[in-house]
């Protein structure tokens, strides 16, 4: 199969001369970096490809329709859509995207059963059109009616709380005020439901029970903005399972969630996969989670599949040099490396843009760049011989969830909750943990964008929790971030030489902008973009690229301290590993010290001098990276390193 796009400049060939083949029952892995053709290959199955510009140019995708192998190509939309969700499936890598705002969880999966599943579809259509006569009537007369008496009843229940009549007594039941008044709250009338919409609400509680969803009534009424990303991406799971189909296509569903979630979702994919003996295509750039879930391979690389085999071949016996420059991309545990490898080691491009392979081992490349334990030693001694940069006291970060009549808060989320730890000059301090469990909070907090509840944060023997508007401005210089996502974070109307040169202005780093925008083209340069780069807007650069862009905007202002805010974790690996050995090289040439936020235990043990485990806004543990892996104290600890995917191991 060959699929291309077409533009003003000509057309490129997104996927080239591919072939697969997926049996009952069996989970293929496609590997390879964003651009390799690895949606796109999953799209053009799917029918999803946009015409134009897309187009399947030559070849066939057969798929078995009703027990009879049917070619797909040339397929109305009308035609795809009868076999999407009952015969192909599909899970999109960004649940929160693909998850419709303004409708809940559970009636998008209902709305998917309702319109794929043919059981429900075939009642008579007496019965459908008595009922959706009925439902009319329900729901434009009796329903507003009666939701006007329910609100009638809430206002006077909500004059009872005022009145404190309820607080008092239940307070004397030992019971709490405010999950009282919840459950005193009436829910208004949803209007008449058919038949098949209940079957369909059943099927739909059925299906998040499946998928390990927590309290999956109150999912089903939850709307996506209201549940953790682990937990949409359950919903599409449940959402692509909800009509059995016989091939499911995964495309990075697991990308940049936990490594515990990760686990839960990679479990949950292969027992349903089992269970109800579907065939699995999972598509992602890492190849040690493939190696948790598949029984095949197929690595791409630039529209065309250059190696294919078991998992065991691909990750013993790796053939061709890509593989191998992915493998080796992936942070090792058992070891220290000074640098990661990266493709280059092993694979480059001649002028020609052809492959010119490399002769050595990752092995090899592992025993150069290894890092002894007397180095180690001395590294650490001298670091912590020095006094704190940094010194957090007991700091305090709570948030109030409800306030009680007189504007008190009755309930809080305690983000941060009296956590002390020092940072020291030069020092890489790893902090890890689950989403949710405070690693973001304390981050911003230390540099007070986000108020602390009580504490202190001493930097440079300076208090920068009491700091004054004036003191704060200076303080910025000094301490900068890097966030997540580079897109967002970047002016997309803004050149990015003017969005580099902005923070140098304002804190009057050079005389005038000429030697601001030499300062720039340098800094440019020396994350590995080009001078030309200076005049081109965020949407023109690839992530990886954005990512140097906003590392260059941080240093500009020559800080001793920077906050990595989970700022690889949507990279692929070959563009992580860049990044993180640029990361490196910027520390040891600029002076800098790191608090390296992830939730990638191996990334946080390869730039990280000692570690910080968080949980639920406490720290479970302390100690050097080397300590925290080889003799983990906290089972909470334990857990998370249980979770990472270890690939194959000769």
């Amino acid at each position: 199969m060959t699929t291309s796009f077409s533009n003003e400049n000509g057309t490129t060939k997104a996927v080239d001369n591919v072939s697969l083949k997926l049996k009952k029952g069996q989970i293929l892995g496609i590997v390879g970096e964003s651009g390799s053709g690895k949606s796109v290959t999953s799209l053009s199955a799917m029918g999803l490809i946009p015409s134009p510009p897309g187009k399947i140019e030559s070849g066939n995708i057969w798929l078995r329709v009703k027990g009879e192998m049917r070619n797909v190509v040339g397929f109305t939309q009308r035609q795809f859509q009868a076999i999407r969700g009952n015969e192909i499936a599909m899970i999109f890598q960004e649940p929160m995207t693909s998850l419709n705002p303004v409708y809940t969880c559970g009636e998008q999966v209902v709305e998917a059963i309702l319109r794929h599943d043919k059981k429900l579809a075939s009642q008579s259509i007496v019965v459908f059109w008595a009922e959706k006569l009925l439902k009319t009537i329900v729901n434009l007369t009796i329903k507003p009616v009666l939701n006007i008496v329910i609100a009638i009843l809430n206002a006077i229940i909500f004059t009872l709380k005022i009145l404190l009549i309820f607080p008092i007594f239940f307070r004397k039941q030992g019971e709490r005020f405010t999950e009282v008044s919840k459950r005193l709250t009436i829910p208004a009338f949803q209007g008449y439901k058919t038949k098949a919409e209940k079957r369909a609400e059943e099927m739909t509680i059925e299906l998040f029970k499946k998928v390990m969803l927590p309290r999956p009534t109150k999912i089903f009424s939850s709307y996506p903005h209201q549940i953790s990303g682990g937990q949409k991406q359950r919903v599409m799971i449940a959402m692509a399972l909800s009509c059995n189909p016989q091939v499911l296509i995964a495309d990075e569903p697991t990308t940049a969630l936990d490594v515990t979630v990760q686990k839960t979702i990679l479990d949950i994919i292969k027992d349903l996969q089992q269970e109800f003996e579907m065939g699995v295509i999972f598509i992602t750039h890492d190849l040690a989670v493939i190696a948790e879930l598949a029984d095949e391979i197929a690595v791409m690389y630039k529209g065309k599949i250059v190696e294919h085999g078991s998992v065991s071949d691909v990750f013993l016996r790796p053939k061709h040099p890509y593989t191998k420059g992915l493998l080796a991309c992936r942070p090792p545990l058992d070891v220290k490396l000074s640098e990661l490898p990266t493709r280059k080691y092993f694979v480059q491009e001649n002028e020609n843009g052809v492959l010119v392979q490399t002769n050595k081992s990752i092995e090899e490349l592992y025993r150069e760049l290894q890092v002894s334990e007397s180095e180690i030693k001395l590294k650490h001694e001298i670091l912590y011989s020095a006094e704190p940069l940094i010194k957090v006291e007991e700091l305090k970060t709570h948030f109030s969830l409800e306030k009680n009549v007189f504007g008190k808060p009755v309930d809080f989320v305690k983000a941060v909750d009296n956590v002390s730890f020092n940072i020291y000059p030069g020092e890489t301090l790893g902090l890890v943990g689950e989403s949710g469990c405070g690693k973001t909070t304390l981050g911003r907090t230390l540099l007070r964008l986000v108020e602390s509840t009580s504490g202190h944060v001493k930097f440079d023997g300076k208090d920068v929790l009491t700091m004054k508007k004036e003191e704060l401005r200076k303080l910025r210089k000094d301490v900068q971030i890097i966030f997540q996502d580079p897109y967002s974070s970047l002016n997309p109307r803004m050149k990015i030489g003017e969005a580099i040169m902005e923070p140098m202005k304002v804190h009057g780093i050079c005389e005038n902008d000429f030697q601001r925008k030499q300062e720039v083209i340098e800094l440019l340069v020396r994350v590995g973009l080009k001078e030309e780069h200076f005049n081109r807007y965020p949407h023109e650069f690839s992530g990886g690229q954005r990512q140097r862009i906003c590392i260059a905007r941080s240093i500009a202002l020559k800080p001793k301290f920077v906050i990595c805010d989970e700022s690889v974790s949507a990279l692929d690996v070959s563009v992580q590993a860049d990044v993180l050995n640029l990361l490196n090289e910027l520390r040891n040439e600029y002076g800098l010290t790191y608090l390296f936020i992830s939730h990638d235990l191996s990334v946080v043990k390869f730039m990280s001098d000692r570690i910080i485990v968080m949980n639920k806004g406490k720290i479970e543990e302390i100690g050097t990276s080397e300590e925290i892996y080889a003799n983990p104290k906290s089972l909470y600890t334990k857990s998370l390193i249980e979770a990472i995917p270890k690939g194959i191991v000769a």
